[in-house]
């Protein structure tokens, strides 16, 4: 674990694709087509963090959080049911985050809609144990299978590409404001080596 002293760690998460979304749901009722996105935050460590994943707000994580960051990938306008994005993202965490096995990061899929907005379309949550006892450097490539806003588990899975990075100096880690990450657009790799699952 990391000292008090130590600046925080980076994790390279990459955003890849997803799998079998639902077009038959009552969220893409009054659209043609699912144009959809993901957001993800920090989940505050909890014990109860399961409570927090009804929430549908990508403008938050949590009420109160001061240093909120959600991350955002770009809509994918082509890819329809099977999307992908391949965004990538520097997600700075400190020591408390990895000193706390109820921590997670809470990820949502959404389709964006042209007349009433965004619409969940699933949810999942990745725990610190998924990623965090990987060593500095090592690429992890995690599937998880995406739940309804009532918690019950769908056909729909995305996959990412983790990378825990040595601690580096992040301007604005601490800003008293929430802040929306746009990703970079990268080459997504072929998951030639999935090393974890949560299906």
């Amino acid at each position: 674990m990391m000292k008090q002293n130590q600046q925080p760690f980076i994790l390279e998460i990459t955003v890849l694709s997803a799998e079998g979304l639902n077009t038959n749901c009552s969220s893409t009722l009054f659209s043609r087509r699912i144009r959809p996105f993901i957001t993800f935050t920090t989940v505050p460590p909890s014990p109860y963090n399961h409570h927090m994943m009804m929430m549908s707000s990508s403008s938050s994580s949590s009420k109160g959080d001061k240093k909120c960051h959600v991350y955002r990938t770009r809509v994918d306008d082509e890819g329809g049911t099977n999307p992908r994005w391949g965004d990538k993202f520097d997600v700075p965490l400190d020591h408390t985050f990895f000193a706390n096995r109820y921590s997670t990061i809470h990820l949502q899929l959404y389709t964006k809609r042209l007349i009433v907005g965004q619409a969940q379309l699933g949810w999942c949550q990745i725990p610190v144990y998924d990623f965090g006892s990987s060593p500095v450097g090592t690429v992890r490539y995690l599937s998880y299978r995406l739940r309804a806003r009532d918690g019950s588990r769908g056909p729909a899975i995305v996959n990412l590409a983790v990378k825990l990075q040595s601690f580096v100096p992040v301007s604005g880690l601490h800003s008293d404001t929430c802040h929306t990450v746009v990703g970079i657009p990268v080459t997504v790799l072929p998951r030639a080596a999935a090393e974890c699952s949560r299906l």
